[in-house]
């Protein structure tokens, strides 16, 4: 998939290539585009599809080489593959019949920098060519030209113009006095291009747009263009850094360096692992292990396995572990769980099966949570087989093909689930990286992507099937994949991120924390530019929010080299929504907490934001929520100065589908309406995880998937 058939040099510094894409190429439509990562450890960057033919299956893009990733693309010969392509992407053109239609491109300085003049011309009624230095048609602009047009008294119904900023901005100057529509074409800064991040953001008629959803075409008089142009600049000096890197093509990854009282697990020096990004908590040993698990009481009414999402087996396995019988224990945990890996190290036991252990009511609960984690990291290190649960025989269900929409913790467990019980599960997933939030949202001191790859190969193992660069919604319809399979799981998850929509938060350096995460994680910005994604953070960063994500923000800007990190949160510590021991090692690590503290504005300095001013608060009394409401103190506004912000608070269920499937039943808010076994609005088509319950736990998604799997059985065994 993705070879290129052919390539071709257009100018001095554009080409074009075709490319083997057939399920985008049955997709597309005018307008649209796609993601193309060239090779590995290169950025994503949004391409038009220029042109399309289902019948052959590809598409042919046309691209400019102004970067690091574009010299990367241009490097790749006919015949090989580009690594990810993603598509097709955005609304589509709208077409009809306008009227009289004057259709503007710019860009190009002299007559060798011009392409399809030929093609052009034929398509037009009228082709009027200008060039900066006269060689070719008239010298000057493309405006000058549609000035004139306007002057001269013919009707123009519709302006389409597509090029650079300052030349579609004029363009919309010259018409908006004569209130003649114009539509722009915009290629923002973009990251993951479904709408998860908001990179993409742009002002629109008033309200913020995303380039990659929302469009890329808008109503050239609404949009802020000063605000667009300095989000283009974002990471102009550093993209050079990544250019001068790529020359030579340079383009590789880097390898990382790996009935008494409770035992807490050691961890790395604060001064030692604040300059990495390897993982903090040490494990137990053997004999820590061992000695914990025999801490279990063996309850004969186990409370912690009803407060267990996925129902694990925990008396069952910790016994195993007392006994030193590691291969049993991992047999036992993965009856129900397949990813026990990550569920020790980020699910919430505290507020789960520990909770409720009789132990822990007493005292001090067992540690589950770093018994799972210790019997599933045994199990990879033994590199022992015997952990993989038999698959029970094939049920003979005529059609039994299950699709996937989603290869996070939800999507994951379903698929394991689904695949233990003898069904074909296929998972669609829309970026090249599977895993979901665990990939992209949980830094690798917390989430080692070694064992993220490793705990998806397990689900692999059991026959499940997953296709990256699908993005569902537009690369097939929900009723596209209903026609192949026999039933549907929705776990997109919740990656629309949320903003307090406060002045300045538009700002260049004002992140959201899908993207910055995102960055880093996914992206390894981190070890930019041998991985040519940028981040720019500066010396001091403003984390806003309280949960894990703002820890996980807060921290990372530590090891990107950050001298002083403010997490800004309107309540206080005892309100906080992390896990203890997040907030308990971001203190550590230096972490500057202001708590009652509420952000209103950020300020800027030539476009970068420079300050965030706050407001003191106080609680009052509590709320829905069950804490105390925090309220605003008058007159008591303050600043922080900051090179960066990062705006955690949180964020919505992506919402691509329910676009694109009106039949789909959703909240207000955008979640997706379930029934209590996760059956959606329309039949055979169930949901769980973020793209439900809004932003959750990962074990609380995994449930859903568990939950899911069991009624899609049932349900195609009625």
């Amino acid at each position: 998939m993705n070879k290129i058939i052919s390539k071709e040099k257009l100018n001095e510094s554009v080409a074009r290539i075709t490319v083997d894409a057939p399920v985008i190429a049955r997709a597309a439509k005018a307008g649209q585009f796609v993601i193309v990562i060239p090779k590995a450890n290169a950025e994503r960057i949004p391409l038009t599809i220029a042109d399309h033919d289902p019948a052959k299956g590809t598409i042919s893009i046309i691209f400019q080489i102004v970067g690091a990733t574009t010299a990367v693309l241009n490097s790749l010969r006919v015949g090989e593959e580009i690594a990810h392509l993603l598509g097709p992407l955005g609304m589509p053109s709208h077409v009809a019949k306008f009227g009289a239609v004057v259709v503007i491109g710019g860009g190009v300085g002299n007559k060798d920098l011009l392409i399809f003049r030929e093609e052009l011309g034929v398509q037009s009624s009228e082709l009027r060519v200008t060039t900066d230095d006269g060689s070719c048609g008239r010298q000057g602009f493309v405006s000058d030209e549609l000035k004139d047009f306007i002057a001269s008294g013919k009707k123009i119904d519709l302006v389409v113009a597509v090029g650079p900023v300052p030349m579609m901005k004029v363009c919309c100057d010259v018409t908006k006095p004569h209130g003649i529509k114009t539509v722009i074409s915009l290629n923002p800064l973009m990251l993951d291009a479904t709408g998860m991040c908001g990179v993409c953001r742009v002002t629109v008629g008033g309200e913020v747009k995303l380039g990659c959803v929302d469009g890329p075409e808008f109503d050239g008089h609404q949009v802020d263009f000063a605000e667009l142009a300095n989000r283009l600049k974002m990471y102009k000096d550093v993209e050079k850094q990544a250019y001068e890197h790529v020359c030579g093509l340079r383009v590789g990854s880097r390898s990382m360096a790996e009935k008494k009282q409770r035992l807490h697990m050691n961890e790395r020096p604060v001064a030692e692992r604040i300059r990495d990004f390897e993982e903090v908590p040490l494990g137990y040993t053997v004999e820590e292990a061992i000695g914990e698990a025999k801490r279990c009481l063996q309850c004969r009414d186990p409370k912690c396995v009803a407060g267990c999402p996925v129902e694990v087996d925990i008396p069952g396995f910790l016994e195993f572990v007392a006994a030193g019988d590691f291969e049993s224990a991992v047999k036992k945990i993965k009856e129900t769980n397949s990813l026990p890996a990550i569920c020790g190290r980020v699910c919430p036991q505290e507020d789960q099966c520990e909770l409720k252990c009789i132990l822990g009511i007493k005292g001090a609960s067992v540690a589950i949570g770093n018994l799972e984690r210790f019997v599933a990291d045994w199990d990879r290190e033994q590199k022992a087989e015997s952990g993989k649960p038999q698959q029970e025989p094939r049920r003979s269900v005529a059609g039994s093909r299950i699709a996937i929409v989603g290869s996070g913790p939800a999507g994951l467990t379903c698929a394991g689930d689904l695949a233990r019980l003898g069904y074909q599960v296929t998972i669609f997933e829309s970026l090249h990286v599977t895993g979901g939030v665990l990939s992209y949202g949980i830094p690798e001191f917390r989430l080692p992507k070694k064992i993220v790859n490793l705990e998806i190969d397990y689900v692999k193992s059991l026959g499940v099937e997953i296709r990256p660069d699908v993005l569902i919604g537009n690369t097939y319809s929900l009723a596209e994949l209903l026609r192949e399979y026999k039933a549907v799981f929705i776990g997109s998850g919740a990656g629309a991120p949320k903003f307090m929509n406060i002045p300045g938060e538009n700002l260049e350096g004002v992140y959201s924390a899908n993207e910055y995460l995102f960055r880093v994680n996914m992206m390894k910005a981190w070890q930019f530019p041998a991985c040519l994604t940028p981040v720019k953070i500066g010396k001091r960063v403003a984390v806003v929010g309280g949960g894990n994500v703002a820890m996980d923000a807060a921290r990372v800007s530590l090891r990107l080299g950050a001298e002083e990190v403010y997490i800004i949160y309107r309540r206080t510590a005892a309100e906080m929504p992390a896990r203890q021991e997040e907030l308990k090692r971001a203190e550590a690590e230096g972490i500057i907490f202001k708590y009652l503290t509420l952000p209103v504005k950020y300020l800027a300095r030539d476009g970068w934001v420079s300050e965030v001013e706050c407001l003191r608060m106080e609680l009052g009394e509590p709320d829905a929520s069950g804490r105390r409401r925090p309220v605003e103190i008058p007159h008591s506004e303050f600043r922080i100065q900051v090179d960066s912000a990062v705006v955690a608070i949180g964020n919505s269920p992506n919402p691509l589908i329910q676009k694109r499937t009106p039949a789909l039943k959703t909240e207000k808010w955008g979640g997706i309406i379930v029934t209590a076994d996760q059956l959606t609005s329309l039949p055979g088509v169930y949901a769980g995880g973020d793209i439900v319950r809004g932003a959750a736990t990962v074990i609380s998604a995994m449930g859903d998937g568990k939950k899911a799997a069991r009624a899609i059985d049932a349900f195609l065994n009625r």
